[in-house]
């Protein structure tokens, strides 16, 4: 039962971020926690909203506010919230291919490509890339096709983020990210391709630290909404990605 509802503790933490975002209609403080347990529940399980049980309240009404909630970038704000409090010494980044099921496809009035989906030896999905800090609490996500290169989205991840190190797989080896690292002196750990003709070096001890987005990947794939893309809009999948994130912060 603790698996698919609120603390709260939880809850407490989750109200006060959104009394912290200007246009957010909560109403009653105990509809809306109802209203993101269901959310949770959806999260958790991975089911059809319309499976979704009636003790939550209308499936579609459920569904439209969590849609309304994505497109204001509310679960996103509550987790820039949170990660206030990341630890910056060292980040590390990398990039997850999800594999997207088949009602993921065919969103009304878009493509595939502006919903960030695409083909990939994986098969038809979307990649994460994704930013952590040094204790693997999600920090920054970027949504795309499953083709798309890890070292492409490198930079956009971390810009405006302050850290000492940041730790990458040789995916990430290009000479523009090492550019860009070293005008703002920070520290590159990230090793370097085998077909490079120049030697560069690598801390391989503090490389090891870099476990630490594979256990938060992990940890995010434990909600079978994560581990399997359901949403045809790629905003929607980031809703759930971020509110997922929110929830590993308020472990």
């Amino acid at each position: 039962m603790k698996r698919i509802t609120l603390s709260d503790e939880e809850w407490t933490r989750i109200l006060a971020s959104l009394k912290k975002l200007p246009g957010v209609h909560i109403g009653l403080p105990d509809i809306c926690r109802q209203f993101v347990i269901a959310i949770l529940w959806i999260l958790r399980t991975g089911a059809q909203w319309r499976v979704l049980p009636s003790t939550y309240g209308k499936w579609n009404s459920i569904f439209k506010r969590f849609s309304r909630w994505c497109i204001n970038g509310i679960w996103g704000e509550i987790l820039c919230h949170l990660a206030e409090d990341a630890d910056l010494q060292d980040v590390s980044m990398d990039g997850s291919v999800i594999r997207a099921h088949a009602c993921a496809a065919g969103a009304a009035y878009s493509s595939a490509e502006n919903e960030a989906l695409g083909r990939s030896k994986g098969g038809f999905g979307c990649k994460i890339h994704a930013l952590c800090d040094g204790l693997g609490m999600p920090i920054k996500f970027i949504l795309t096709g499953g083709q798309e290169a890890e070292c492409k989205q490198a930079i956009s991840l971390l810009e405006n983020v302050n850290a000492s190190a940041v730790l990458a797989d040789k995916a990430y080896d290009t000479n523009e990210l090492r550019e860009w690292l070293a005008s703002r002196e920070i520290k590159a750990v990230i090793p370097p391709k085998s077909n490079r003709k120049e030697d560069i070096e690598c801390d391989y001890w503090h490389y090891k630290e870099r476990h630490a987005i594979e256990c938060m990947f992990g940890k995010l794939k434990h909600y079978r909404r994560i581990a399997t893309r359901y949403e045809k809009k790629a905003i929607n999948y980031m809703g759930m990605l971020s509110f997922s994130s929110v929830l590993l912060w308020l472990r």
